[in-house]
């Protein structure tokens, strides 16, 4: 896959930063543990007792209490699918833009789980390093995303005891969701070929472990049919997702994974 440039020249965070706040970050001086942020990585961490992190353990019960569920599973599902979210646009957004693919290592990227998009994310300064060359364009982003999905899958499957198959399942949608945002974005705005940048790129992870086998992407209307559940129907009034593997019958071609 070439490395093309797209006609917006700007930092990658800034120029992607537009096109919605998963898509921005936070950057500036200031004190960010005094304004309740911690440093990401300290998200993926476990007690001695495998048990969830305070930074961890903090946003799942946020995201519990948001959406009145008593189940520390559900949650944890949903809370791993929002920050795998997040961290795809960040890698995603630039990659397609500018060709450029931030480096945000855990030890300096800081989060508060307490705050929403662009705010929950904050590397203090300026902005953040640009990765290396090696690997291709794919590859630096996929390089940029797993440093955080990696461990963060294996906090979550680990504290939360939620299946690792149904966790990548949630990473897959996310980054789906991550594309067809910034492809909308991109063709509105007369980028015909940044929106097709971001499909390849976004196709290159998913046809390589460990999304590989999680769903299926398929373009003109671009869609995405998942092969796990996200677990979100088990909230109270909840329902299922536009990509859940439930929603019709055998449309995914497998077996749904066990729900409950």
């Amino acid at each position: 896959m070439a490395d093309r440039r797209s006609t917006v020249d700007e930092a990658p965070l800034s120029g992607a930063g537009r096109v919605g706040p998963f898509f921005a970050l936070r950057t500036g001086t200031g004190e960010p543990h005094q304004e309740g942020y911690a440093r990401i990585g300290e998200a993926y961490r476990l007690t001695g007792q495998g048990a969830a992190g305070p930074v961890l353990r903090a946003r799942v019960e946020a995201v519990a209490a948001s959406l009145r569920t008593e189940e520390p599973r559900v949650a944890a599902s949903l809370a791993f699918q929002g920050l795998a979210a997040r961290m795809w646009s960040l890698a995603l957004g630039p990659a397609a833009l500018s060709g450029r693919v931030p480096h945000l290592r855990p030890d300096r990227l800081w989060w508060n789980p307490e705050r929403t998009a662009p705010d929950d994310l904050w590397w203090p300064g300026a902005a953040p390093p640009v990765m290396g060359e090696p690997g291709g364009l794919a590859g630096r982003m996929g390089t940029a995303a797993y440093v955080h999905l990696t461990p963060l899958h294996h906090a979550v499957e680990r504290a939360y005891r939620v299946s690792g198959r149904l966790l990548w399942g949630n990473a897959a949608s996310a980054l789906a969701g991550s594309l067809r945002v910034l492809h909308d974005w991109c063709r509105t705005h007369g980028l015909p070929e940044a929106a097709d940048r971001a499909t390849e790129l976004a196709r290159a992870q998913l046809v390589r472990p460990p999304l590989r086998d999680t769903g299926t992407l398929t373009p003109a209307p671009l869609g995405y049919r998942r092969r796990t559940c996200c677990l979100y129907y088990r909230v109270p009034g909840g329902g299922l997702c536009g990509d859940c593997v439930l929603r019709g019958a055998g449309g995914a071609g497998e077996a749904p994974e066990a729900p409950g």
